[in-house]
């Protein structure tokens, strides 16, 4: 079989030949002369031919990377059968399988852009289990993530990640798992506080996040300079953030875990001098409210989608899964099994969430990772992240019932399963539209 690079030489080799036929030859017949000119029409067709053959084997077999990347072929989204979700399959119910194979989707030396809070083989973290760990739904089966597809639905569009530290993760984990099909030299990283920005001018898009704890606006806003121990919120203003989320194409917020340092909460509603104390669930309830309004103000359904990531859980006291024991999520290596929900996940809360959402007249797809991150008591930073901007002590980490971290989550690890929920829904969104 004649490959590419031959068939390109037979048809120059032909033509050049053609070319060059002395002036003085002898008047064909007309067969002659219709062969003369249709051979390398034939020629030309079987350049074409071997072209698509050559275009469409590199497609079969997924191939295709260096043409994408450089600029040399766009083609639609390929949909495949074992990627479409059936509507009657709820994504978000299912366990957690073992998967060393094709888990992690990435790998924790191969992205720099993870902060060190969340590098917890870095930073000295013995087992690895905690990666190799895949969602798996009851009924169906999720999309593996595919980094070019996912570019090529954010292609000329914004998505923002919008929330506290937890949803920084889950904007970190979405560079990472993009970032490795990217050009050198194409993409870049840059701090505009109270955003993040990860931009790809190949697909002329970016990835942001934008630190906002309470959604609302509050005294906790600097990016950088904040305590939870200090919460003064404004519960009926988003107007400093809203100037930065309008004309975003995929919003994707999270607030909660800032909420529940204790039981009430220092907030104004009305005016900015009464200053109150309000029970926490009240205020979230006005907080989210006041989002709801600016939503349904300010984004055009058409164009834009708006998501909303559930309570990210705590496992703050092992007591609650192993009982009897006095101590939390250190040196946790394997998932729950079967039905659990720690005191750290609060329903109120859930259930206010929700009832805002269905009643708002734009439509906002919730993230329900609240029940299958429940079982991850393995999947938190523990003694292996930072306190206070710095990674803990060898003494601070032989104290794990005053040190360990079990509200933020390891890289590679839960949060990446969060952005293949994401992922999943925006494809079967790319279908049927």
């Amino acid at each position: 079989m004649l490959k590419l690079q031959d068939i390109y030489f037979l048809l120059f080799y032909t033509m050049l030949n053609l070319n060059s036929t002395p002036t003085n030859m002898t008047t064909q017949p007309t067969q002659d002369r219709k062969i003369f000119f249709l051979f390398p029409l034939a020629l030309i067709s079987l350049f074409l031919l071997g072209t698509l053959r050559f275009l469409l084997d590199n497609l079969k077999n997924n191939q295709f990377q260096f043409l994408w990347q450089n600029k040399f072929l766009r083609v639609p989204i390929n949909v495949s059968e074992n990627e479409i979700i059936e509507e009657s399959c709820n994504v978000f119910e299912g366990k957690w399988v073992w998967d060393n194979v094709t888990y992690p989707l990435y790998k924790e030396e191969t992205c720099p852009y993870l902060v060190k809070q969340v590098t917890c083989q870095r930073n000295g973290r013995p087992d690895s289990f905690y990666q190799n760990w895949r969602w798996q739904p009851h009924g169906c089966n999720l999309p593996r993530f595919n980094a070019l597809k996912m570019l090529e639905m954010l292609r000329n569009k914004r998505i923002m990640f919008i929330g506290d530290s937890i949803q920084r993760g889950m904007f970190e984990s979405m560079v990472c798992l993009v970032q490795s099909v990217i050009a050198d030299g194409d993409h870049t990283i840059k701090r505009v506080p109270p955003r993040k920005i990860f931009r790809i001018e190949e697909f002329n898009t970016s990835i942001e996040y934008y630190w906002a704890p309470f959604m609302v606006e509050s005294i906790s806003d600097h990016a950088t300079n904040h305590t939870v121990m200090k919460r003064l919120v404004k519960l009926d203003s988003v107007e400093n953030h809203r100037k930065l989320w309008e004309g975003v194409d995929i919003l994707v917020f999270e607030s909660y875990v800032w909420w529940m340092h204790k039981p009430f909460i220092n907030a104004t509603y009305g005016s900015p001098e009464n200053v109150r104390e309000y029970n926490v669930t009240t205020a979230y309830k006005l907080a989210l409210e006041t989002w709801g309004s600016w939503i349904e103000s300010s984004i055009n359904p058409q164009k834009q989608k708006v998501f909303f990531a559930t309570m990210s859980p705590t496992h703050l006291w092992n007591w609650e899964w192993k009982g009897g024991i006095d101590g939390n999520c250190f040196n946790e290596t394997q998932p729950m099994e079967g039905p659990y929900w720690g005191t750290g996940s609060n329903l109120e809360i859930m259930s206010i969430l929700k009832d805002v959402i269905e009643k708002l007249k734009v439509n906002v797809r919730l993230l329900n990772i609240t029940q299958l991150s429940e079982y991850r008591k393995d999947g938190h930073t523990s003694v292996f992240g930072e306190r206070r901007g710095k990674l803990l002590t060898k003494e601070e980490r032989s104290e794990p019932k005053t040190y360990a971290d079990c509200i933020h989550w390891c890289l590679p690890g839960v949060p990446d399963t969060w952005n293949q929920l994401l992922y999943a829904i925006l494809l079967q969104d790319y279908r049927n539209h």
